[in-house]
Order: structure tokens, then C-alpha cells, then sequence
């Protein structure tokens, strides 16, 4: 399948964007770039590969993002990756927890770029598959235009050549990685004159997108403004660079029937599935997988609370989800219970 331009994406998220995570995402959408959670190298080397590397055919386009500071364990983990099959490569410089900072990677990274520059070019000359980065627009509260620009240039020296961007700082002291997605304010424009700069590289925006509407705008390119005194005459009344892609985030786990809006949208697909058929293709992906791994269905329904959203009895949904799959004996049936245990609040409200 060729990816369609714009590149639309669900985000890594630790604890949530894991195989099952990214097997449902995929039957709501057949474009969106699928991500892992964050892997660290150490894990990778030392810890169950083929557990970790694990995926469904089903899931491309999928990239496995890494975390990790240490040139040579990034190459020997890129080289898994792509023996694997992954299709691309990322390298986390976004995350800012106290844990990831403690092994010095993560959105720490982002004030040694000669370090990020090394540990890409390592991995960008042992694999053919891209090897790209995701990062934040500055460190803690000091806003410093040629940070970022000078962050990229580096490793995009060394052949990265696609720049996923966190569009807030990441706060390194005194904030949660919860409150590091929502405290530190939104800057849309810083990376838009990222892209301006450097034309030539794929920029990929992300935070804080929840609609249809943000992602067109944002896809489209921007009108200018008044000239700076440094800007060049002839570009006015032009429009600025249009970005080259969009990442989803939060939204496209909590929500999760936004992607199929998203498929409509913005790549013409006319499919009429239903969130009835989603969560039996899932009662079948959940038997398979016990069958295979012995995967608890527990494991793969936490997913998939948020797949009636703001639907009636959606609440009866996500309650259902909630128990039955824990208790002893739970098996893929949880899913048509819920459906039913749904059916009956539909009849009883009418």
C-alpha cells in the first residue's frame, strides 16, 4: 500500500500504543502511520526481543521508536528493527520523565545534539530503512528561536531527513510527564518557521490535536504576515511552507472513532464499517492471540474503551469492558456481551 501524502500518524504512547493498541487502531484506519511505545535499547539487548519487536502484518506502516543515548546500542537495535520488518525507525527526544532523564535520553537529549547527531548517524548508515526523530520545540521555559533550528540542522547533517515535532517545550523540573502534554503552551508557529527553514526536510507536527478542522489547518500552508526586516521583499503576500504531516495523540486513543474520520477525510475512504463490526473483528483478533500467546483478553480490551465515545450507552460499553475481562475465565465473548449488555440499555431507554 504507497502511504499517501500528507503523512497522517497515531503517536508512540507508553502504556497504551502497544501491539493490540496499534492491531484495533489499524482496522479504523488503513493509512495512519502506526508508532510503538518508546523501547528502550537496554530492553532490546538484554530483555525478550521477540516479545517487544512483536507485531501483526496487519500494522504496517509501523515504526518502532527507540529510547536510548549510546550510539552503538541504537545500531545494533536499528538492525533488529529492520530484520524485523519495521518500517522506519524513531528516536525519542521528546519524553520528559524523571525515569528516561535518569538514563539520559529522552527529551534530555535535545541539549546534545552532537550526541543525537552520532547515535542517528550510527543507525542511518547500518539500516536502509528512514531513521527519524521526535523531539519538542525547547527545553524547560526559555524560548530561544535558534535552539530547535540548530538541534535539527545538526542531525539532519547526518541523514535524518524527517522531523516529527512536539510543538510545547518540554519542562525537564518540576512538571509530570502528564502535565508536560498540557501545561507548557502550544507553539504551532515555532514549527512552521522550522519548516520554513529547511524546506527540504519532512516536518511532522504534533500536540494538541482534536479535530478535523485543526488538522486541515494545519496541513495548509500559512499566509504571512508583515515582513520581518530581515526577510526578503519579493516573498510578500506568498504563503509560508505547508507542513508534511500531522501526528495524532491522545485523541486517537481516547477517542479512537476520530481515525475513521480522519480516513474519510483526508484519504477518500468511502468503507461503511461499523463500531459493531470494529469490536467483533477484535473478538476474533482476541481469540487468535490467546490461541497464539496466550494473551489475556484483559490485555487487548483496555484498548478499546473509548470505541463508543459519546455513543448512546456508551458508558454501558465501557463499563462492560471494564470487568468482565478481568475476571477468571474471560475470553473473547466479553466483547459480544458488551455489544448485548448495549442492545439492552438501547431497549430499556426506549
Amino acid at each position: 500500500m504507497s502511504q499517501p501524502n500528507p503523512e497522517i500518524s497515531v503517536a508512540p504512547m507508553m502504556d497504551w500504543t502497544d501491539r493490540h493498541c496499534r492491531y484495533f487502531h489499524r482496522l479504523l484506519s488503513p493509512h495512519a502511520r502506526l508508532y510503538t511505545e518508546m523501547i528502550t535499547t537496554g530492553a532490546l539487548i538484554h530483555g525478550d526481543r521477540d516479545r517487544f519487536l512483536r507485531f501483526d502484518e496487519a500494522e504496517h506502516p509501523i515504526a518502532l521508536q527507540l529510547g536510548g543515548s549510546d550510539a552503538e546500542a541504537l545500531r545494533k537495535c536499528a538492525v533488529m528493527a529492520q530484520d524485523s520488518g519495521y518500517d522506519e525507525i524513531n528516536l525519542n527526544c521528546g519524553c520528559p520523565s524523571d525515569r528516561v532523564q535518569q538514563g539520559s535520553f529522552g527529551a534530555c537529549l535535545m541539549k546534545t545534539p552532537d550526541l543525537v547527531a552520532t547515535c542517528v548517524q550510527a543507525m542511518y548508515e547500518s539500516v536502509d530503512i528512514p531513521v527519524t526523530v521526535k523531539c519538542r520545540i525547547g527545553i524547560d521555559k526559555i524560548i530561544d528561536v535558534e535552539f530547535l533550528d540548530e538541534f535539527v540542522k545538526k542531525i539532519a547533517d547526518k541523514g535524518c531527513k524527517t522531523f516529527i515535532i512536539h510543538a510545547r517545550n518540554a519542562w525537564l523540573n518540576g512538571l509530570s510527564p502528564k502535565d508536560n502534554r498540557n501545561i507548557p503552551p502550544l507553539n504551532y508557529d515555532r514549527v512552521f518557521a522550522l519548516k520554513e527553514k529547511y524546506p527540504h526536510l519532512r516536518i511532522i507536527i504534533n500536540g494538541g490535536v482534536k479535530t478535523l478542522d485543526q488538522i486541515t489547518t494545519l496541513l495548509s500552508p500559512r499566509k504571512r504576515g508583515p515582513l520581518t526586516p530581515t526577510e526578503d521583499p519579493r516573498l510578500r503576500g506568498e504563503d509560508k511552507a505547508a507542513l508534511d504531516g500531522v501526528m495524532i495523540g491522545r485523541e486517537a486513543y481516547q477517542n479512537p472513532w476520530f481515525l475513521t474520520k480522519i480516513e474519510k477525510k483526508f484519504f477518500e475512504n468511502k468503507s461503511t464499517v461499523t463500531r459493531e463490526d470494529i469490536a467483533l473483528k477484535m473478538a476474533d483478533y482476541a481469540k487468535k492471540q490467546k490461541e497464539l500467546y496466550a494473551t489475556p483478553v484483559k490485555s487487548i480490551a483496555r484498548h478499546m474503551l473509548g470505541l463508543f465515545h459519546e455513543q448512546p450507552n456508551g458508558k454501558v460499553w465501557r463499563r462492560v469492558l471494564s470487568t468482565l475481562p478481568y475476571e477468571d475465565g474471560a475470553d473473547e465473548s466479553v466483547f459480544e456481551k458488551a455489544l448485548e449488555a448495549m442492545n439492552r440499555g438501547e431497549k430499556l431507554a426506549a
